[in-house]
């Protein structure tokens, strides 16, 4: 941490991440997120959360939610994540969310509300038709952070900002409450060659969950016919492929299907780029649709296999929420204090 704020912090360095289990997980989810919080288990402390509460700013079938929730947590195992090393939790389950959330609240300004890009996005034309919750859920995320003194944030390039505002919380309240280095402020990890995955449809749009399309994504539970389909008919251009990085300029799709490749591949994009150089875009897409097969059939299948026992799931998350719970409780006990409630 580079910041004056962040060097008075002296506490263990901590991860914190999570995902929404709102619709199917795709490809840009697992390149984006879940793979890269895979790794950092293996150097760091992490916490791997379910935002079940995030879910709710816009509405959600109710058994539907419980469905996604376990098939997420399904999900982030069959991905590789180790409960036994991770804490793997459900957000609701864990009260200082909640609590810290309304905290923070009260620190956060309007301002800083009204300039997040999601929440124009998501809100689009009818803003007032919105949610409370939606408007306020960076909040919520900063919340989500500090109540562990999360130290790092791995996020895709689009979550950026709302690190960014839990930076700017985290700082605004240790000086209101004079309370120098009590949170740390977090950084966002922003690494690999997909932090960013582009609609199959429009390389300007973010692969999303929510698209009206399910052509634009790879869901984790597609099968290899439908993995095919879906990359055959992949938007591109009709220039063959560019052999460096310059000529990926003003070429989205292209540049979008060759990081897939690269990420799934482990390799750089220039590697990439040199070995796909010259060639139409057909020999890419069939060697992307095997690459993909290769990477997530495993996860899908693994993935059905635990959903087959929805107890097991529930006690995984149980048992995660309890050592979250250990960790956040005395942090709120400090926030109480600060504060000055009784």
């Amino acid at each position: 941490m580079s910041d004056e704020a962040a060097v008075s912090y002296n506490g263990p360095e901590r991860v914190f991440s999570g995902v929404q289990p709102s619709g199917n997980l795709t490809l840009g989810n697992y390149l984006g997120a879940i793979k890269r919080f895979v790794a950092m288990q293996e150097s760091h402390d992490c916490l791997y959360c379910i935002v079940d509460m995030h879910a709710i700013t816009v509405w959600q079938d109710p058994s539907e939610l419980t469905r996604a929730t376990r098939e997420l947590t399904a999900a982030y195992i069959a991905c590789g994540l180790d409960p036994a090393r991770s804490i793997l939790f459900n957000q609701s389950k864990v009260t200082a969310h909640a609590e810290l959330a309304w905290v923070f609240n009260c620190v956060a300004r309007m301002g800083w509300m009204e300039r997040m890009t999601q929440f124009k996005e998501k809100s689009g034309k009818h803003k007032e038709r919105a949610s409370l919750g939606l408007f306020a859920y960076p909040a919520l995320m900063a919340a989500d952070i500090l109540a562990y003194k999360a130290t790092h944030v791995p996020v895709g390039d689009d979550q950026k900002q709302h690190v960014e505002l839990a930076r700017d919380i985290a700082q605004k309240f240790n000086q209101d409450y004079n309370a120098q280095g009590f949170f740390p402020v977090p950084e966002p990890i922003i690494q690999g060659v997909a932090t960013k995955v582009m609609s199959l449809r429009d390389g300007a749009k973010k692969m999303s969950k929510s698209d009206p399309s399910d052509m634009s994504r790879i869901n984790l539970t597609d099968d290899t016919d439908a993995i095919a389909k879906k990359l055959r008919r992949a938007k591109t251009d009709p220039d063959e492929l560019p052999a460096d990085a310059k000529g990926l300029e003003g070429r989205p799709e292209a540049r979008n299907l060759l990081s897939i490749y690269a990420a799934l591949a482990d390799e750089e994009l220039v590697t990439v780029l040199d070995h796909f150089g010259g060639r139409q875009f057909r020999d890419l897409k069939e060697a992307l649709t095997e690459l993909t097969v290769v990477k997530i059939s495993p996860i899908t299948e693994e993935t059905r296999r635990l959903m087959g026992d929805p107890g097991a799931i529930d006690k995984i998350l149980e048992d995660g929420a309890e050592r979250a719970r250990a960790i956040a409780d005395p942090v709120m006990a400090d926030v109480r204090r600060l504060v000055g409630f009784v």
